[in-house]
C-alpha cells in the first residue's frame, strides 16, 4: 500500500479537494482542452501522439478496433503527484467512442495491477462516458498518489464496437487485450492478447507535484524511441527525465514523436505533419515552458527512399524544411515557450544515405546551429558520431540500421541537452 506522510497527506487532501471543487465538466473538443486545467496546477506527466488507424511497422489493432473488449495499457508518468486524471482520444474516430468503463492504477509486474490501488474513472462523475468524434476529453480527477517515473496502468472495458480506432503505433511498450470486462481485475490472466501500440490513450496529468515547466520532446522515431528496448524506458525521453530527476531537477518530460513523421508532409500512416500536429501535441499540454524540436531526417530520406509501409516519395528541399521550422519557433514562441532545436544524426549507411540527402542533412544542421533564430541547440550531429567518420552513427549507438540507436544511443542524446537550456 502506498503510505503518504502525515503532513504531505495534510497537503494532499487539501489540494484534491481544490481540484475536485474546480473541476467542473469534463470538456471535449477538437483541440485538448486540459490546458484550461493549468491554473489549477494540472501538469502533463506522460503523453502520446494520436494517429489515425492503419497499417503500421509492427501488427496492431487500430484497423478493427474493438467491442466487448478490455485494453490494459501500461505507462510511465515522468513525475508525480497527488491526484490524476486521464485523456482519451478520439480525434481520428468517425463515430462517438463509447467506454463502457475504465480504472487506473499502480502497476505491478505486466498486466497485473497493485492491491488497493485501482480507482474507477469517471467523466462527469459518470463511469459509463462517450468521447466525441473529433475529440479529446479528461477525465475526472481521481485520488491516486503517484512517485515520479512510476508506472501506471489504464484499463477501458469497450463493450459495443468502437470502429476503428485512434492509437499510437510505435509504443516500445506492451498492451494488453481481454474478452470481456476486466477493468477491474487485479491479475493480468485474462489478458492473453498483446500489442505494440497505445489505443486511445494520448495523455496523463498529475496535480500537487513538482513545480518545474515541463518539456516536450517533439520529432519522429527518434524520439518515439525506435530501436530500444520494448517496455525498458529507454527511449530519449524517458532517458532525460530519469537524468533530471537524478540531479535533483525533476519535471515533466513528455513524448511526442511518430515513427516516420515529417515537418511538411502529411501521412496517412506516420501522423498528420509536423506543422500541423504541433498546436495539439505541443502546445495543448498542460504546464509545459520547454519545446526540443528533432525533426527532418524523413522530410530529407523519403525525398530519395520510399517507406517501407507505401509513403509516396515527396521530394522536400532544404528550403521548405527551414520554412517548416520556422512556423514551428513561431508557433512556440507565440505561447511563450523556449525553442530548443536539435541537429539531425549522421545517417551513412542506412536506406536513406546518398551524396544529395546528405547534402541536405549538412545544410540543415548548419542552418540550425548558425541561424540564431533557436533559442538553444542540441548538437546531436556531433554528439552520436563515430570518431572515425563524422557522418556516421557512433557503433556503440548504432541499433543496425545506421539510422537508429540502441538503448545506449537514446541515453546519449539526453546527456546532450543540457539541462541550463531549459526553462
Amino acid at each position: 500500500m502506498h503510505v503518504l506522510p502525515r503532513r504531505l497527506a495534510s497537503a494532499s487532501a487539501l489540494v484534491l479537494a481544490v481540484v475536485m471543487a474546480g473541476s467542473g465538466a469534463a470538456s471535449a473538443s477538437s483541440a485538448p482542452a486540459p490546458t484550461a486545467g493549468t491554473a489549477r496546477g494540472w501538469v502533463a506527466a506522460w503523453a502520446a501522439s494520436p494517429q489515425r488507424p492503419g497499417a503500421n511497422y509492427t501488427p496492431n489493432w487500430s484497423e478493427q478496433g474493438f467491442a466487448h473488449q478490455t485494453i490494459r495499457q501500461v505507462v510511465r508518468v515522468s513525475v508525480g503527484g497527488v491526484a490524476a486524471r486521464v485523456r482519451l482520444s478520439n480525434v481520428y474516430g468517425t463515430t462517438p467512442l463509447l467506454v463502457a468503463g475504465a480504472t487506473v492504477a499502480r502497476t505491478a509486474v505486466g498486466a497485473a495491477v497493485r492491491r488497493g490501488s485501482v480507482r474507477h474513472l469517471t467523466v462527469n462523475r459518470s463511469r459509463t462516458f462517450t468521447v466525441p468524434a473529433g475529440a479529446e476529453i479528461a477525465s475526472d480527477p481521481v485520488p491516486l498518489p503517484l512517485d515520479a517515473l512510476s508506472s501506471v496502468t489504464i484499463t477501458l472495458y469497450l463493450a459495443v464496437p468502437t470502429g476503428p480506432a485512434t492509437y499510437h503505433a510505435q509504443a516500445m511498450a506492451t498492451s494488453y487485450r481481454a474478452a470481456a470486462d476486466h477493468r477491474a481485475d487485479l491479475g493480468g490472466s485474462a489478458f492473453t492478447e498483446t500489442s505494440r501500440s497505445w489505443y486511445y490513450l494520448s495523455g496523463v496529468d498529475v496535480v500537487g507535484g513538482v513545480r518545474r515547466e515541463g518539456v516536450v520532446a517533439f520529432g519522429d522515431s527518434l524520439t518515439d524511441g525506435y530501436g530500444s528496448s520494448p517496455d525498458a524506458d529507454n527511449r530519449y525521453p524517458d532517458e532525460l527525465a530519469e537524468r533530471l530527476a537524478a540531479a535533483g531537477r525533476p519535471r515533466a518530460v513528455l513524448n511526442q514523436g511518430i515513427g516516420g513523421n515529417r515537418v511538411t508532409v502529411d501521412s496517412v500512416w506516420l501522423g498528420d505533419k509536423g506543422t500541423s500536429r504541433f498546436r495539439r501535441d505541443v502546445l495543448g499540454q498542460p504546464g509545459v515552458g520547454t519545446v526540443i524540436i528533432l525533426e527532418g531526417v524523413n522530410d530529407i530520406g523519403m525525398s530519395q527512399a520510399p517507406s517501407p509501409i507505401g509513403a509516396p516519395l515527396t521530394d522536400v528541399s532544404v528550403q521548405q524544411l527551414i520554412a517548416g521550422h520556422r512556423d514551428l519557433i513561431r508557433q512556440a514562441e507565440a505561447k511563450g515557450l523556449r525553442v530548443i532545436g536539435a541537429t539531425l544524426p549522421p545517417m551513412k549507411g542506412s536506406r536513406y544515405y546518398s551524396a544529395q540527402t546528405e547534402a541536405k542533412r549538412d545544410e540543415l544542421n548548419t542552418w540550425i546551429r548558425t541561424s540564431g533564430e533557436y533559442d538553444a541547440v542540441v548538437d546531436l550531429d556531433r554528439a552520436l558520431a563515430s570518431r572515425s567518420d563524422g557522418d556516421q552513427l557512433n557503433p556503440a549507438y548504432d541499433s543496425g540500421d545506421h539510422l537508429h540507436l540502441n538503448d545506449a544511443g537514446y541515453r546519449a542524446m539526453a546527456h546532450a541537452v543540457d539541462p541550463a537550456d531549459l526553462r
